[in-house]
């Protein structure tokens, strides 16, 4: 089981999707918690560097997060549009 770190802004920028989107944000932090950083089931998985991951929760909507303790902890450094990741 995995620690999932999500700051206030992350929270705050997850209200703003569609509701649709909100849910499958909220299974994909699922997914990190028992499953760990590599998530290849969802939608366009990739590494994105050393520890930090991506995936899309639909077309226009993405989740970024990194390795922050190994085996241990992770962390949703962004979760918003597409065309604003840090990518």
């Amino acid at each position: 089981m995995y620690r999932v770190i999500q700051k206030k802004k992350i929270l705050k920028a997850v209200a703003k999707m569609p509701k649709e989107q909100q849910l499958l944000y909220a299974t994909l932090i699922k997914d990190l918690r028992v499953k760990g950083a590599v998530q290849t089931q969802w939608p366009n998985f990739s590494a994105l560097g050393k520890n930090k991951y991506h995936c899309h929760l639909s077309y226009h909507w993405v989740a970024c997060w990194q390795e922050t303790v190994k085996g241990i902890e992770l962390e949703v450094y962004y979760a918003g549009s597409r065309e604003n990741a840090p990518y």
